[in-house]
């Protein structure tokens, strides 16, 4: 035991540990970058770039490692490169590691739902601020454990430098040994210290997991509970205990906001103070969303055949119909955030995402940009909250990352608008922790956040249980009365007859009738418009 004790502190045993650690440090670090390359390059849409990254993957997980070693080795000098075996053996463990992390990380990034990404792109998020902001966090979680157990297995293996000449830890105990003839002595005095490095791998790895889990506490401790009860002290955050469809006291609507026709109603201070702002972004055209002849196609499925529509300045167009019917399509073809296959689409008077070129429109190289510019807000069916982030961070991530406010001016809009949908004690919150109906309502405040010019609601209640759905309709009422422009897809019926200037019934792609609700919903004159409208009342009817 005396001699165990000896070879664990002698400096020299600890001294090829740290060349140990450095090789690994420098090699995972440099395993990581090249691995996250690779795995974009396999999830690319270009086919030589998956098939070089394909090709290297294959290749380095069919060999074994110390060959590897050996080969660079001896081709370092036939082809002039004078690399130390230090270097030689940091560049074979990255180049080794970086096929394995590579597809660690490809599917850590699929196992991101794509409504994420497509979340991110509605609000303009570029593509790299979408993957650093909202997919590599996300998919952290499951990167993180694969990671921590291939990092242990790196360190581990640096015992195999030694065959290139590196005079790391398992080099200097064969040293040992062969002088001294302590053989047991030496090897646990190794065991134990290659132990104690992968113990602290072990609690790094166990403390990136409690940092990226959907379990963490967002309160920041005894210091964050003071600042949230410092915040409910602020007047946007008096409104918190307020239910959804309570409205605040008269005189906070700008009248010059307020819906030509609508019940004169009161609308929350945050909300109006967005509409306000969307109004002086640029000059409102006439014809404010114009659909020309808008065809769709997913392979030889015809989706949108020649669809024309025209929403009006702070109009509210319904549009319903049955399930494939196109509708939600149609919301993202607004967007952009589906291509059209013909026809043109004019927001304000500009194309989102097209240019003209020789009387044809043609996708512009910055599509995130021009989504950008549209000011478009999206609210989704299924919410497509950033779970990672809390609900103050999901409003301000566009707000600051693609419009470039302040982090001070973007938390004080948010706060006000989660205020006014009843909200404002859950800003630091976690998504999941929340009930459908304040998902949906921190879904909308994000989407107001963006000051937008124009809101697309898609089914925002279909995923909601039945108690839930007045706290979203309220919300949306209250954007309605204060003259929000908006095009919404729904089968609330009594929304659309009370909200709605306009309701638009499609069916297998096609508009059917388009009309003021007044017409289409309690006297449609097509056949199919009826049948639709007499089995929503029917469903809604069924206990």
């Amino acid at each position: 035991m005396s001699d165990f004790w000896y070879y664990l502190r002698l400096p020299s045993m600890w001294e090829g540990a740290f060349v140990a650690v450095q090789i690994f440090v420098l090699a995972f670090v440099g395993a990581l970058v090249l691995g996250l390359l690779l795995a974009l390059m396999r999830e690319s849409k270009h086919r030589p770039l998956r098939w070089i990254s394909g090709f290297y993957v294959w290749f380095i997980r069919g060999t074994p490692l110390l060959l590897q070693l050996i080969f660079l080795f001896v081709l370092f000098p036939a082809i002039g490169w004078n690399l130390s075996p230090f270097w030689t053996a940091v560049l074979g463990f990255m180049l080794n590691e970086a096929a394995f992390s590579g597809e660690i990380i490809r599917g850590g990034i699929a196992s991101v739902g794509k409504n994420q990404i497509v979340a991110a792109q509605s609000l303009g998020m570029r593509p790299v601020l979408t993957l650093r902001r909202v997919v590599m966090p996300q998919a952290l979680r499951a990167i993180v454990p694969a990671l921590g157990n291939n990092a242990i297995g790196l360190l581990k293996a640096t015992s195999l430098a030694s065959v290139i000449a590196v005079s790391e830890l398992t080099a200097l105990a064969r040293a040992f040994q062969s002088q001294t003839a302590d053989f047991f002595p030496v090897y646990s005095a190794v065991a134990a210290i290659y132990l104690i490095l992968t113990s602290l791998l072990s609690l790094l790895q166990s403390w990136l997991e409690k940092r990226y889990s959907l379990e963490r506490s967002t309160s920041g401790g005894v210091f964050g509970r003071f600042l949230s009860m410092r915040r409910t002290e602020s007047p946007a955050a008096a409104a918190a205990d307020a239910p959804a469809g309570a409205t605040v006291p008269a005189g906070t609507l700008d009248p010059a906001l307020q819906r030509p026709g609508a019940v004169a109603k009161a609308a929350p201070t945050g909300v109006a103070e967005v509409i306000a702002r969307g109004s002086t972004v640029d000059q409102v055209a006439k014809d404010f969303v114009v659909c020309r002849d808008v065809w769709k196609s997913y392979g030889d499925r015809e989706i949108l055949r020649g669809v024309d529509i025209t929403v009006q300045p702070g109009e509210v167009v319904v549009i319903m119909g049955p399930s494939g019917s196109g509708k939600s399509t149609f919301l993202r073809l607004i967007n952009h955030l589906e291509p059209m296959d013909r026809g043109e689409i004019l927001v304000n008077g500009k194309h989102v995402g097209y240019r003209e070129v020789n009387g044809k429109l043609k996708p512009v190289d910055k599509l995130d940009r021009a989504r950008a510019d549209a000011r478009i807000g999206f609210v989704f069916q299924h919410f497509n909250l950033f779970d990672h982030l809390p609900v103050i961070d999901n409003i301000t991530i566009a707000p600051t990352q693609v419009y470039g406010e302040s982090k001070e001016k973007a938390e004080e809009t948010a706060r006000g608008l989660l205020a006014d949908v009843g909200l404002a004690q859950h800003a630091d919150h976690l998504p999941h922790r929340l009930s459908g109906g304040q998902q949906q309502r921190v879904a909308i405040s994000r989407a107001l956040a963006i000051t937008p010019k124009l809101m697309l609601f898609d089914e925002p209640t279909s995923a909601l249980d039945p108690e839930l759905v007045g706290e979203v309709l309220n919300v949306m009422r209250k954007l309605a009365d204060a003259g929000m422009t908006m095009v919404v897809v729904t089968h609330e019926v009594r929304f659309a007859r009370d909200v709605a200037d306009r309701v638009v019934f499609m069916d297998e792609g096609r508009v059917v009738e388009s009309g003021p609700p007044s017409e289409v919903i309690d006297n449609p004159q097509e056949e199919r418009t009826k049948k639709f409208l007499s089995m929503v009342a029917r469903d809604a009817a069924t206990p």
